[in-house]
């Protein structure tokens, strides 16, 4: 059953660069984790653009960031004619952990400490489980951003004929040791502040987390050296980032259970592929386009070029930015231009 929930009030103010929508909330039952336990009653959030039943326009899926949510795909909305919501549907899935979808901070059967670990692989099931039930069997094309991309990569893995298309920006197939140890710092920053019945003040626990993630992992020394010319500038800007941030809403406990199931991403521990990383890419039969900029402090570009030479048909996009991981975003105009043009290049939607 779909339910309306456009009404709570858990919504933060909606960005220059966000398109609002209804969102829905669908009860897909207990979902079997891949660690072995349940989450209870487990809720998916999402957000459809466009009318979902007219089947003459091609459907796309957008996926979340970590700490992210069904908004962080949308400076990429009407900026290309296949993501033109006039020509196309899309839907935004929340995912687990980001709190809309079952999250330690939300859910009534298992509040906070007491949610089970949850993996990239079970994300991907839960999304499944949620398209099964709205019917839908099949799709143009899947794309992500960061865990998005690494979303995306595991639906191509898990369930190669879904989908024609994946785009995944900024990606890791599997998690390397650098992007571990960034969010493992961040975790340590946050994991102190946290009471056990979920209560933190927010002002401490984002405060060193927030110089970490959102300078240190998402962008680089040029561009940080070029929009701040001295420590003064920089400090008040962290000051209104961590008001922006607070606004935000997000629980720091579903921030460490994201984490966590980032840094275990191994799309090659799927099914048969025992480990076999090139064997699990080389199984791929959507088209693929994968993107990364210059310089990624958070998810090296290595890796994604890496994956992107062993997927069979896949289009390696290169973005000339100073803007590192945060390429993939509404604040790098000429990266977005550039990411735009290479998704209808590649899928003529």
């Amino acid at each position: 059953m779909s339910i309306d929930i456009s009404s709570l009030n858990t919504h933060p103010a909606l960005q220059g660069d966000w398109i609002d929508a209804p969102h829905h909330l669908l009860s897909i039952g207990d979902l079997s984790l891949e660690l072995g336990e349940q989450i209870k009653n487990c809720l998916v959030s999402y957000v459809v653009h466009g009318e979902l039943g007219d089947h003459s326009k091609p459907l796309v899926i957008f996926l979340c960031a970590i700490g992210s949510i069904h908004h962080r795909l949308d400076f990429l909305i009407n900026q290309s004619h296949t993501l033109d919501i006039k020509n196309t549907r899309i839907i935004a899935i929340d995912a687990l952990g980001n709190g809309f979808s079952s999250s330690p901070s939300n859910s009534k059967e298992q509040p906070y400490f007491q949610f089970p670990k949850f993996t990239i692989r079970d994300m991907v099931e839960s999304q499944k489980k949620l398209l099964d039930q709205l019917g839908i069997t099949h799709v143009n094309a899947i794309i992500g951003a960061s865990m998005g991309g690494m979303q995306a990569l595991q639906w191509a893995v898990s369930y190669p004929d879904f989908m024609d298309y994946i785009i995944a920006l900024t990606p890791m197939s599997k998690t390397t040791a650098w992007a571990s140890s960034m969010t493992r710092a961040a975790r340590e920053c946050l994991a102190s502040h946290i009471e056990m019945n979920g209560s933190y003040d927010p002002d401490k626990a984002w405060l060193a987390w927030l110089p970490i993630m959102q300078m240190l992992a998402m962008r680089t020394p040029n561009q940080c050296d070029e929009q701040f010319i001295d420590v003064t500038q920089i400090q008040d800007w962290y000051e209104q980032r961590l008001q922006w941030w607070k606004g935000m809403n997000f629980h720091p406990l579903d921030w460490i259970y994201q984490s966590i199931a980032y840094d275990a991403h191994d799309v090659s521990q799927t099914a048969s592929f025992n480990g076999d990383l090139a064997k699990a890419l080389r199984s791929i039969r959507a088209k693929c386009l994968i993107s990364v900029p210059s310089l990624d402090l958070f998810n090296p570009i290595e890796q994604a070029i890496h994956s992107a030479s062993l997927i069979p048909n896949c289009l390696l996009v290169k973005l000339d930015t100073n803007w590192g991981h945060m390429a993939t975003s509404a604040l790098d105009a000429s990266s977005t231009e550039a990411i735009s043009k290479a998704i209808d290049s590649l899928t003529g939607l």
